[in-house]
C-alpha cells in the first residue's frame, strides 16, 4: 500500500502505514496442516496496547475464473458447501499449488473442472477474503474464448457439475442473489460493468 492521500480531505493528520503496523512480539503455530495453519501471534497496537491471542489463518492462494466460451456462454458449476450446508452455484476456482503462477494455476483449474481451455486470458483483480484473519489472496480471471477440449478432471475430493448460461441470465442471477461466493461476486460485478 501507498501513504499518498493528498487527494483525500482528513479531518485531521493521517498517520503513515509505517505508524499504523502492529508489531508481533511473539508468535506459534498451534495447528499447521496441507491447507490450513492457524497460527496465534501475540501484537502490540500504535497506542502500546497489547493483544496476547491474535489468531491468523493461513491457507494457500486461491485463483477463480469468469470463463467465457467462443459461443459467449459463461460456465458455472455447482458443488456442495458443507460449512453452510447447502449447494453453491459458483464460478471455476481452485488453489495455487507451492511454486505455481497464478495464471496457471487458473488454466489448470479451469480445464481440470471442466475440460475447457485455450482463449485469451486476463487478471482482473487480486483480492482478499478477510485480511483481519486470512493472510492469502485470491486471484481473479477472465478467459474469453475457451473451448471444450477434454472430459473433466476432478481430484478425489471434488463433486461438481458445470454448465452453461448465457450472459444476461448470468447478470440476472447476479441481481437477483443467486451467488453467495463474496470471492467470486466482486469479479463478476467488475465483469458485467467493465466488459459487457
Amino acid at each position: 500500500m501507498h501513504d499518498n492521500y493528498t487527494d483525500y480531505k482528513f479531518m485531521h493528520k493521517i498517520r503513515t502505514d509505517e505508524e499504523m503496523t502492529w508489531k508481533t512480539l511473539s508468535s506459534e503455530k498451534i495447528f499447521d496442516r496441507p491447507w490450513l495453519t492457524v497460527r496465534k501471534d501475540k501484537v502490540q497496537l500504535p497506542n502500546g496496547h497489547v493483544n496476547n491471542e491474535y489468531y491468523t489463518l493461513h491457507y494457500p492462494d486461491w485463483i477463480n475464473v469468469i470463463a467465457e466460451t467462443k459461443d459467449g456462454d459463461i460456465i458455472l458449476e455447482r458443488q456442495y458447501r458443507h460449512a453452510l450446508g447447502m449447494v453453491s452455484t459458483e464460478i471455476p476456482a481452485g488453489v495455487i499449488e507451492e511454486g505455481e503462477d497464478p495464471l496457471h494455476a487458473a488454466q489448470r483449474e479451469l480445464k481440470e473442472e471442466t475440460g475447457y481451455e485455450g482463449g485469451e486470458w486476463t487478471e482482473l483483480m487480486t483480492i482478499s477474503a478477510n485480511p483481519s484473519t486470512m493472510d492469502n489472496l485470491c486471484h481473479c480471471f477472465l478467459a474469453k474464448g475457451v473451448e471444450k477440449d477434454a472430459a473433466q478432471h476432478l481430484d478425489y475430493a471434488e463433486d461438481l457439475e458445470y454448465f452453461l448460461v448465457q450472459k444476461d441470465e448470468v447478470r440476472h442471477m447476479l441481481e437477483s442473489g443467486k451467488f453467495i461466493q463474496a470471492l467470486m461476486l466482486a469479479p463478476l460485478y467488475k465483469y458485467f460493468y467493465q466488459f459487457c
